[in-house]
């Protein structure tokens, strides 16, 4: 069965200046016109989730995730998704560069000086680090809300997986291109890693990947590698970055197809094309006849002229481009039968420890691996989301100590990956409820109202 889903890349919410503001603020409320209308038209009726290739924020500051959330919350409901339903890397504008510590400085250079051994002999101590991702503050507590955590060790992250026919499902893989970013960085001198522990994604019968980058490969040292991989792992590519919309099928074997889908940008900080502002409708489905995976795009760009979105038969070649790309994970698996039934899966609650003392789940969380992908209980990941993302530290920190997640003479200072942790121990131990009771009354104090 086809699901759609609205690409969306390089934002930059907080870069508006002046009468800039009017006229971003006025293309951002025409795309969610326009989304609605295309979303109607098309065989589901309805977005599945939304892609979003990095560069949310111009400056990684929180202020500007509040922004987006609002208007990421108003994309969703003209779509006809939930909220949550959301898959999102980080860009290099994504991080706030003020927190870069003159060690980070100096691992930033030895890492661009040197190279993979470098990266790993970096990547692989927990203080090296937490130096880094420590500027991804504000946007690491935005993405939580969204179960799009980055993973504090460098490697890949998963956590929806689509099925389009039963056997057939389409993976979404997430990298965080954006780690070694400085602001100076191009391509025609590249600096960036990926990094082998990020860029080794398993193979599975029946699941085919679709992977998300903010930088396109050309920006890579280990570029070579990482198209080995990507190339012979993956199906689809979605990247953002240079603001140049643009599509390419490579067969990389017989019966084996590999899609580069880079994005322009939704809100660009500069407008001087006609076409400056773009967007993508993107359709998959299977492909019965060819056990293959189906890939419609549908391109929209501004009209300056018009004030509006209208089909972009320029920049990917046509109107709708449409492929069928060869899906040797596919085949592998005994031939499937279409149906009409659609299902994405997320993260549950972990299993609950006896005692959540905050030295046992630092510890979980430190040794953990990426969670399998598995049901979810109804409302968690729409209280995930208004946790992380419209709680302070502060109230998401009294809510785990009011409901005995962690004592209340505890001096340790919470990492928001023990916060996670501590959430779905409670979901585990059965309070949901009394969770959103908590997470409602602190945002009705935010909105003025009476609370409890």
């Amino acid at each position: 069965m086809t699901v759609s889903f609205i690409h969306i890349s390089d934002i930059h919410f907080g870069q508006e200046r002046d009468d800039a503001l009017h006229f971003n603020n006025d293309v951002k409320a025409q795309l969610l016109v326009d989304a609605a209308e295309i979303v109607r038209a098309l065989p589901s009726g309805v977005a599945h989730g939304i892609l979003v290739t990095g560069d949310i924020a111009q400056a990684g500051k929180a202020a500007q995730y509040t922004d987006a959330g609002h208007w990421l919350d108003q994309l969703a409901e003209a779509v006809g998704c939930e909220p949550f339903r959301i898959q999102m890397v980080p860009g290099n504008h994504d991080l706030d560069r003020s927190l870069l510590s003159k060690g980070g400085t100096l691992m930033l250079d030895a890492i661009r000086a040197g190279g993979a051994a470098e990266y790993e002999s970096i990547l692989a101590s927990a203080n090296d680090r937490a130096v880094l991702f420590a500027r991804f503050k504000d946007y690491g507590k935005f993405c939580e809300g969204y179960d799009c955590a980055l993973d504090s060790e460098g490697r890949y992250a998963t956590n929806m997986l689509v099925e389009l026919a039963p056997g057939r499902f389409i993976r979404f893989v997430r990298l965080n291109s954006s780690l070694l970013c400085t602001g100076d960085e191009d391509d025609k001198n590249p600096e960036l890693m990926v990094g082998a522990r990020q860029f080794t994604i398993p193979r599975t019968k029946g699941e085919e990947i679709v992977a998300l980058i903010h930088h396109p490969l050309s920006w890579f040292k280990d570029q070579v590698d990482v198209a080995k991989y990507l190339k012979s792992r993956a199906r689809v590519l979605i990247s953002g970055h240079e603001h140049n919309p643009r599509v390419l099928v490579e067969e990389i074997e017989g019966g084996t197809d590999f899609m580069m889908l880079a994005a322009g940008a939704t809100v660009p900080t500069r407008s001087n094309k006609p076409y400056a502002y773009t967007y993508n409708v993107i359709e998959f489905d299977w492909d019965s006849e060819r056990d293959a995976l189906a890939v419609k795009i549908h391109p929209r760009a501004w009209n300056p002229d018009f004030t509006r979105f209208e089909a972009d038969d320029k920049a990917l070649g046509k109107p709708q481009p449409d492929f069928v790309l060869g899906c040797p994970n596919f085949r592998a698996c005994a031939p499937a039968v279409p149906h009409n039934q659609v299902s994405a899966a997320a993260p549950t609650a972990a299993v609950a420890h006896d005692t959540p003392t905050v030295e046992i789940v630092a510890e979980v969380v430190e040794n953990a691996k990426e969670p399998e992908v598995k049901p979810e209980l109804p409302g968690y990941r729409l209280l995930l989301l208004r946790f992380f993302r419209d709680l302070t530290e502060g109230e998401r920190v009294r809510i785990l100590t009011e409901l005995d997640a962690i004592p209340l003479d505890s001096e340790d200072l919470l990492t928001q990956a023990t916060e996670r942790h501590l959430f779905d121990w409670l979901i585990g131990q059965g309070k949901l409820e009394n969770i959103q009771q908590l997470v409602e009354h602190y945002i009705q104090i935010k909105d003025g109202g009476e609370g409890r």
